[in-house]
């Protein structure tokens, strides 16, 4: 049969359902089992395609166009074709210095090249006229019919009951990937990584990503309490590596066994973004027994996501908990945390009208916390729960408990939260959400509880984001250009160095991946080119691969480098890879999908 069309060059689930269920009726296991890892991959596949489904994005009428800003503006976005308006409000009167705000919006398939190379973010002040770009960062690509859409990242400057406008510039095919400094470091591989920021470094498990240690950082801005303080885990755990975190788990009927995600021997799914404004680690999957695969019931599905900023006190892990079907259990836990040692002396909790105490819960208010926490009276390190959301669906009432405790067996310190621990059918549907925030800034004797309350405040009510307009007369200033060089083609020297970047960009598109042997797709419609610039008669390129199994880049990195060395003005070509952030088919430009069979009937 020959293969032209893209369902003849592949394999649906169906299919591979099909096949499955055969290899298991006639004891061929190896095979079932290779098809239930060909599935996963279809699937991966799938949801890149169609997306997530459930973003919302901010909605706009038409786009203005740059031409058409003031004069000084104009001149200032110089290489940029259009932009959007988006009006940020903050309504509870704190002042918002640093908030981060994540955007969901989408951009005409025909009107952008790359995302991450061509979205920037400028903040206007009305009162001076003042445009000045803004720090942001890009994720969450998605390609869905004629719309590219992504998540948009800055941290947004609002004064109480305030409202600012922010400008996102788009459509400049000319622009190179932006190198924005923040305090927010990253390292590591997969989900095992380490994360820094001025206030402090996390460590995630490298088994199964799980937050296994966190060490305060001091002396960025801090008045110094004292020594900095490490958070971390103790003895053998339960046969899995011990962490801070040990959310998430469930005890099954008659008490018979206790399912964990820290007992997955490596995470069954994630996904990881990493930028200089946040880092997010997501896993999902089916908690494991201590005798797995003994027992692998699909009944509780588990997902956990940290999301670290630049430059805040606190992190944020948001969960979920979700029945596929009906089952009973005694016990679920969805906030554990224990800390080896005595590194604290002192109880916080705050109460259901968001009030801070400190000591012993009152009685009466247990099962109703709004947060629970730690200091120590000596050097005032803390660490406190923000609980923001804690919500059930088709479960019942359930209880926001997890009073803090100063000895755990007499060597750690806890608190846990048990919403659901008595006998508790579940239903198929049940759910279990939440969404917390952990504080690790100073706690200090005098005013320590209204920081901490203000802090919850805010992030209870985040800015109020809808489509912007500018104002109709305004004093245009603007610091700088928004373009670096290369993107504009300002001078003539600028203007030589675009000329031979868009050259540099034909002549890729005649480098093909010959592994697609009658195949026209070339590297840039395939999504493998990531940034080019252009340094005098320097080229430099970064690029990628499909996926880890192509780890030796240079099969296309030479011709790449070969290519472009034949232009002319160009001296030496430098040739650049990069894993991050991972390749996904939305990489695919109009042409590229065209090449690979993803036409309409396929989307």
């Amino acid at each position: 049969m020959p293969e032209t069309r893209y369902e003849d060059r592949t394999d649906g689930v169906e299919e591979k359902l099909r096949l499955l269920r055969k290899a298991q009726r006639e004891g061929n296991y190896e095979f079932a089992m290779s098809l239930a890892e060909s599935i996963k991959d279809t699937l991966t596949f799938e949801r890149q395609l169609h997306g997530k489904g459930d973003e919302q994005r901010l909605e706009f009428g038409a786009d203005g166009k740059v031409d058409k800003l003031p004069a000084v503006w104009a001149k200032w976005a110089r290489g940029w074709t259009s932009y959007k308006v988006v009006a940020l409000r903050e309504s509870v009167g704190l002042e918002r210095v640093g908030e981060p705000v994540d955007l969901t919006m989408g951009f005409g398939a025909d009107r952008v090249t790359d995302l991450r190379r061509e979205i920037r973010v400028a903040r206007v002040d009305a009162a001076s006229g003042m445009l000045q770009e803004v720090a942001s960062q890009i994720y969450g690509e998605e390609w869905q019919g004629k719309e590219r859409s992504c998540h948009i990242v800055f941290l947004a400057d609002v004064e109480a009951d305030g409202r600012v406008e922010y400008l996102i510039f788009y459509n400049n095919p000319d622009a190179e990937l932006p190198d924005y400094t923040t305090d927010l470091q990253v390292s590591g591989e997969g989900y095992g990584l380490d994360i820094a920021n001025n206030h402090y470094t996390a460590s995630l498990s490298q088994q199964m990503g799980q937050l296994e240690r966190l060490a305060y950082r001091r002396g960025h801005g801090h008045v110094p309490y004292g020594a900095p303080l490490e958070l971390v885990p103790g003895g053998e755990g339960h046969g899995e590596p011990p962490n801070i975190d040990w959310g998430h788990d469930y005890v099954a009927a008659e008490n018979f066994q206790k399912f964990r995600v820290t007992a997955w021997s490596e995470c069954p799914n994630y996904e990881v973004v990493r930028g200089p404004l946040c880092v997010q680690v997501r896993r999902w999957g089916f908690p494991h027994s201590s005798v797995h695969p003994l027992f692998t019931p699909s009944r509780l599905h588990m997902s956990l996501t940290y999301t670290f900023y630049a430059g805040l006190p606190y992190f944020v892990k948001e969960t979920s908990m979700d029945a596929v079907k009906g089952f009973e259990t005694h016990v679920v836990r969805d906030d554990e945390w224990l800390f080896w040692g005595l590194p604290f002396s002192d109880k916080v909790w705050i109460d259901s009208d968001g009030v801070l105490h400190e000591g012993d819960v009152a009685d009466g208010q247990q099962n109703d916390l709004q947060g629970a926490g730690l200091f120590n009276s000596d050097n005032r390190d803390a660490i406190i729960a923000l609980w923001l959301e804690h919500s059930a669906e088709k479960l019942g009432a359930i209880q926001h408990n997890g009073e803090p405790s100063l000895g755990y067996f007499g060597r750690g310190q806890i608190w846990c939260r048990t919403p659901v621990h008595e006998r508790t059918q579940f239903k198929t549907g049940s759910s279990l959400k939440q969404k917390n925030a952990y504080l690790l800034s100073p706690y200090p004797e005098e005013g320590g509880a209204e920081i901490v309350q203000d802090v919850r405040r805010r992030l209870l009510n985040p800015l109020v984001v809808s489509p912007g307009k500018l104002p109709r007369s305004i004093k245009a200033k603007a610091r700088e250009t928004l373009a670096r060089f290369g993107e504009a083609g300002r001078s003539a020297t600028e203007k030589a160095a675009v000329e031979l970047k868009r050259r540099v960009w034909d002549a890729l598109r005649e480098v093909r991946d010959d592994q697609l042997m009658q195949s026209n797709g070339n590297v840039v419609d395939l999504g493998y080119i990531y940034d080019v610039g252009v340094w005098g008669d320097v080229v430099h390129i970064l690029m990628t691969m499909p996926h880890r199994g192509r780890p030796k880049y240079n099969f296309i990195a030479n011709p790449i480098r070969d290519r472009v060395l034949k232009i002319e003005g160009v001296r030496d070509c430098v040739v650049d890879f990069t894993w991050e952030p991972a390749w996904t088919i939305t990489r695919l430009s109009a042409a590229g999908r065209r090449e690979m069979g993803l036409d309409d009937s396929v989307v």
